[in-house]
């Protein structure tokens, strides 16, 4: 499904789409080795074990309370007044507490190992079962969203009520796009064996993945790790091996693409939607033109970021052309040497307390409670994310920790979401969710602050240098490339309208693409056609990719705020990241001076990247 009705106000299965997670780059790794004591999750806060009798007690609790809540306001939901309403939303909201935490504890189990067959089954049983108990509730914003206006205005005017408008106002947006009740269940039923699990084929296709570089076998985390190794060689064989393994799985990984863009194509078509891309614009809650306004900016600004950055490297690296083994190499100057987990710790939390000792004090029990799952592990997913559970617990963060700066970067940017997420759990089930634009914003300023304290200590000028080219690539990889995702999947997503796409078109269109934001400096081997295969937001989050463009535009120009107003900044900050899901991103960015509607407002965001690189030009 693109969308949800139940999700815009009700419980929803566990899905990937819930998480805020980086993307997984298969060409951004880092070295392998001994990184001293990784941590690993406690999830004992959620459940004991998969048959400890609190889950039976939560299942059997929520069968009940999903069936007596139908049984209760199921065609009455126009008659009541706001007293009414204010009642329904919180046994509503205690439904989707309990489903939560249940979806949540067989989520972050399966991940830790997806090719383990009992906890894919815990999982999966966890899925049927809350889909089949929630289903009842399916009527909820379907009903709502036939109360006519001055109604629902009425019934707002209830005191308790009325701090729920964002969600009365989110869920009557979707009112053109909504199917009949009987369809509405139908979907709600079949999300279990539709996209959820081609999602499932393609996580248990890419953990299962083996890669022999150098005559040891990898699985694809750790072999992409090697295509930033500073032996060129060693970098090469990763790649050819990546491309190699991933060629040979190209069938199973187009049948996936090609399903779920024609099922989404299908529930478009149906629900009357004008884009692919308009059930994720509208549960993001922004608007078409400013994505839009993003994704012209960054694409006009090709030619001075990635063209002019990846130039200057190629100069670095003595070579006439640029391979993709060669666009996250480190700097011939750069100190290989790994970073062990309690300095990456000590750096970020630094930061974290130097901008206010009160985002150190809410990052710490990350730490010390077992909220952090950091090592490379058989079967665990690639990547990283931070995953909010539900608001009367905590989140979880996930890495794979392989001690280089990106990693550092990385635990940076999930702990923000992390703090992002113990802050907006204040607003409660329904309202702590923030948008996926704005998810992104707390996870980027923490990167920011990390990379600004270890600038400001760099003792001379190579190794400033080195941190600089290092920022402009993280901010090319969120910028440029994320955009170029997004590119990518709106052709895809209007090929496939034409009909069935071979592995070779699929191909085509990753091609047109990465020439095109990567620039001149490039030339691409044979197999890096199949490169957008590994990417799991094409898979689980259709069109996600932009949000991290956004974070990283809004995050650059909310900095450059800071630096030139320090005074209160602070405050209005955590006054934001407390807001969750609770304002729309004008009302959040007003306190700021920033409107993100304005074109103007993006290209604050890609001058400060071009300023970096200036400094890189004036350096050589």
């Amino acid at each position: 499904m693109r969308f949800s009705f139940t999700s815009a106000l009700g419980p929803q299965a566990f899905d990937t789409r819930a998480f805020d997670s980086r993307v997984f780059d298969a060409d951004a790794g880092s070295a392998t080795g001994d990184f001293g004591d990784l941590p690993d999750w406690d999830l004992s806060d959620l459940y004991p074990a998969v048959d400890a009798p609190e889950v039976k007690r939560d299942l059997d609790w929520l069968e009940e309370a999903c069936a007596a809540f139908a049984s209760d306001f199921e065609g009455k939901l126009a008659g009541l007044d706001g007293a009414g309403m204010y009642d329904c939303i919180l046994r509503n909201e205690r439904i989707s507490q309990v489903a939560g935490r249940l979806g949540s504890f067989a989520g972050l189990l399966y991940y830790q190992n997806t090719v383990d067959g009992e906890r894919a089954k815990f999982f999966s049983d966890i899925q049927d079962k809350l889909t089949t108990f929630t289903a009842p509730l399916v009527f909820f914003s379907l009903e709502v969203n036939r109360i006519p206006d001055e109604t629902v205005e009425e019934m707002l005017q209830h005191a308790d009520l009325a701090r729920y408008r964002p969600i009365f106002e989110r869920m009557r947006k979707m009112r053109p796009y909504q199917l009949s009740d009987e369809l509405e269940r139908y979907e709600h039923d079949m999300s279990v064996v539709g996209a959820s699990a081609w999602n499932k084929l393609f996580d248990e296709t890419v953990a299962d993945l083996k890669f022999t570089v150098d005559g040891e076998e990898l699985g694809l985390e750790a072999a992409a790790t090697l295509m930033s190794d500073q032996n060129r060689d060693k970098r090469e064989a990763a790649a050819r091996e990546v491309a190699n393994v991933l060629g040979q799985n190209l069938k199973t990984f187009t049948r996936v693409h090609n399903t779920l863009a024609k099922m989404g194509d299908i529930e478009d078509k149906w629900r009357g939607m004008p884009t692919p891309q308009t059930g994720r614009h509208l549960s993001n809650d922004v608007e078409a033109e400013v994505v839009e306004a993003l994704r012209d900016a960054v694409v006009a600004a090709y030619p001075k970021l990635s063209h002019r950055y990846y130039d200057l490297k190629r100069k670095w690296l003595g070579l006439d052309k640029l391979q993709v083994w060669d666009r996250n190499a480190p700097l011939p100057l750069e100190d290989d040497k790994a970073i062990q987990w309690d300095d990456a710790r000590a750096t970020v939390m630094e930061a974290y307390a130097e901008f206010d000792p009160k985002m150190a004090e809410i990052a710490e029990p990350f730490f010390t409670k077992g909220w952090i799952d950091a090592g490379v592990k058989e079967g665990k997913a690639p990547g990283a994310f931070a995953h909010p559970t539900v608001t009367d617990a905590h989140p979880y963060v996930m890495l794979n920790y392989l001690g280089k700066q990106r990693d550092v970067m990385t635990l940076a940017h999930e702990l923000g979401h992390g703090v992002h997420q113990v802050l907006a759990a204040e607003q409660g089930e329904m309202l702590s969710s923030t948008p996926l634009t704005l998810a992104e914003t707390a996870s980027v300023f923490g990167e920011m602050l990390t990379f600004q304290k270890l600038l400001s200590g760099a003792k001379d000028q190579n190794e400033r240098k080195v941190l600089l080219a290092g920022k402009v690539e993280d901010s090319i990889n969120t910028l440029v490339r994320q955009i170029a995702f997004y590119d990518f999947e709106c052709k895809l997503h209007e090929a496939r309208k034409g009909g069935e796409l071979t592995a070779e078109t699929i191909n085509g269109l990753w091609m047109s693409v990465q020439g095109e934001s990567l620039g001149p400096a490039f030339e691409f081997m044979d197999g890096y056609e199949t490169f957008w295969s590994y990417i799991p937001h094409f898979v689980h989050s259709p069109f996600y990719v932009y949000a991290y463009a956004f974070g990283d535009g809004l995050v650059n120009a909310l900095y450059a705020a800071y630096v030139e107003s320090p005074e209160g900044f602070e405050e209005k900050y955590f006054d934001m990241l407390k807001a969750g899901g609770s304002k729309h991103h004008s009302d959040l960015l007003a306190p700021f001076g920033l409107d993100a509607s304005d074109p103007k407002f993006w290209d604050k965001g890609l001058s400060m990247i071009s300023a970096m690189i200036d400094e890189l030009e004036a350096m050589d």
